[in-house]
């Protein structure tokens, strides 16, 4: 039996809370992302400069579990994450394609 190939998400945060409440809790937010991306699942992340949110790339099985993946992050336990938008992405040139 062979394990399904995961797939590829972009994820959307929209922000919501003080820059300076946010940058408090900032480092354990960061922590927790270099962890999936060492187990594999993070392929990138960064905010998004025009307004207040941010990107993430994450490989998964469905978007239930990536939604489950990112629902420990503190900055989503902390009340900052207003809106979590999944879209699965089918990267076809690149280096996750």
């Amino acid at each position: 039996m062979t394990t399904p190939t995961p797939l590829t998400f972009a994820v959307e945060y929209d922000y919501t809370g003080s820059p300076e409440a946010m940058s408090e809790v900032r480092p354990e937010h960061r922590a927790f992302l270099r962890g999936l991306l060492e187990s594999g699942q993070l392929l990138a992340s960064g905010p998004l400069p025009d307004v207040p949110g941010a990107l993430l790339l994450l490989r998964g099985e469905d978007e239930a579990a990536v939604r489950g993946l990112l629902a420990p992050d503190p900055f989503q336990v902390a009340g900052f994450v207003a809106e979590v938008r999944v879209r699965r992405w089918d990267p076809v040139i690149g280096p996750w394609a």
